[in-house]
């Protein structure tokens, strides 16, 4: 059984840092592209930051300039480097993992259990 694990979450001052970490553990064949979300209170959840299996990324607009997103393949994790940290950037943060499990042909997407982000003025 996959499971995703998400680590990193905090209270931190505006203009602070943060780095979420998601390790992915279980019966895993390969693993593709790789995502952060977030999701404040009486919002919908939102994609902050994609990388592919080849490294290639994508921001949120909102984060652009501020936000990292990288992977480690040998440790199975996907990281959010969370720099310049805004009052705005308070959310519950998710990680989603597209994992291709052995003897299937497709990938399945896969849910942290979210951590809270919380950023003080």
């Amino acid at each position: 059984q996959v499971q995703l694990v998400e680590s990193g979450g905090g209270l931190v001052q505006a203009g602070g840092s943060l780095r979420l970490s998601c390790t992915a553990s279980g019966s895993i064949l390969s693993i593709g592209n790789m995502f952060w979300y977030c999701q404040a209170p009486g919002k919908e959840r939102d994609v902050v930051a994609s990388i592919s299996q080849i490294g290639t990324t994508n921001y949120a607009d909102s984060v652009k300039g501020r936000f990292t997103i990288s992977r480690d393949n040998t440790k199975k994790t996907v990281y959010l480097q969370m720099n310049s940290l805004e009052p705005e950037d308070t959310a519950v943060y998710y990680c989603a993992v597209e994992i291709k499990e052995p003897g299937s042909k497709w990938f399945r997407s896969y849910w942290g259990q979210g951590t809270q982000v919380t950023v003080s003025s």
